[in-house]
């Protein structure tokens, strides 16, 4: 595949099977050429499943048991993970390449990294572009996965339908989520390795703090994953357009923040702010109304 490509050539060789020319599409939604791209798309939608937690709960591995059983059902799978500290992730695997090993001679399953590269509020702004051209490559379901560590829970929770926020049991995970603010984002709650200790106790505290559905599973043993599967299909299926509108809202914000963040005018606004000669307000009203 020539280096100089065009975005229509790309698209074309990602459509007939080309792995490397998808990768080097979704580096384009990562990069300065992401509206190029955007500009070559059609308009349809994807499924999206958000999965964070807490580092340990076992999010990679229940990613992993997850793409088996959708891939059972003929449906192609991309997992993106939203990586906060690589400045370019290059597609690297999960934090935890073992568990997607099984995965990844599988054609009908794209594995990739993305970079936050800044965006405010942890979760990469390439996503939804991202999410636009794996529409159009004709994947089923996408898996989104954070970090879990308050960054970018607020944002999966804009674009994912559902969110699984994974939990391990015992170790005060319940108290430590909802302090978090994981649970206030959680559409399903699933406490994985449920045949330690503690696992009927952590059920019972998240009880008392949520009234979203909890679920128990032993992803290293894909045991009651089909259970995760029918919970996340009865979820999507009770989807409303209000809560859709919503979650577009939500990502709309985000992604304007950002761009706030990098305007020419931010610093002399808030120059003036600091020296007392505007107030924040009025600054704030200028900014969302001067034009570069």
């Amino acid at each position: 595949m020539a280096e100089t490509a065009t975005i229509a050539e790309l698209l074309d060789q990602a459509r007939s099977g080309s792995a490397r020319a998808t990768g080097r599409l979704l580096s384009l939604v990562e990069g300065e050429r992401r509206d190029e791209v955007q500009a070559a798309l059609g308009t349809g939608s994807i499924r999206v499943i958000g999965v964070t937690g807490p580092p340990g709960a076992g999010k990679s591995t229940t990613i992993a048991a997850l793409v088996a059983a959708y891939r059972s059902r003929g449906l192609r799978v991309a997992v993106l993970a939203v990586d906060p500290s690589s400045p370019y992730s290059g597609g690297a695997l999960l934090g935890d390449r073992i568990r997607m090993a099984r995965h990844i001679n599988d054609a009908d399953v794209l594995i990739r990294s993305l970079a936050t590269r800044g965006h405010l509020g942890g979760l990469s702004a390439a996503v939804p572009a991202a999410l636009r051209l794996l529409a159009e490559l004709k994947y089923d379901v996408v898996m989104l996965e954070t970090v879990g560590v308050g960054q970018s829970e607020i944002e999966i929770a804009a674009v994912a339908d559902p969110t699984l926020v994974i939990l391990n049991p015992g170790a005060g995970d319940a108290v430590q989520a909802a302090k978090a603010g994981l649970l206030e984002v959680a559409d399903l709650l699933v406490v994985n390795k449920a045949d330690r200790d503690g696992a009927e106790r952590t059920v019972r505290d998240l009880r008392a703090e949520s009234d979203v559905p909890i679920l128990t599973l032993i992803a290293s043993r894909d045991e009651r994953i089909e259970e995760l599967v029918e919970a996340i299909d009865a979820h999507h299926r009770a989807d409303t357009p209000a809560r859709r509108a919503a979650r577009a809202r939500a990502q709309i914000l985000s992604l304007a923040q950002s761009l706030m963040r990098s305007h020419p005018e931010l610093d002399r606004l808030a120059e003036a702010v600091a020296s007392g000669d505007r107030d924040a307000y009025g600054a704030a009203a200028a900014l969302l109304t001067s034009r570069e």
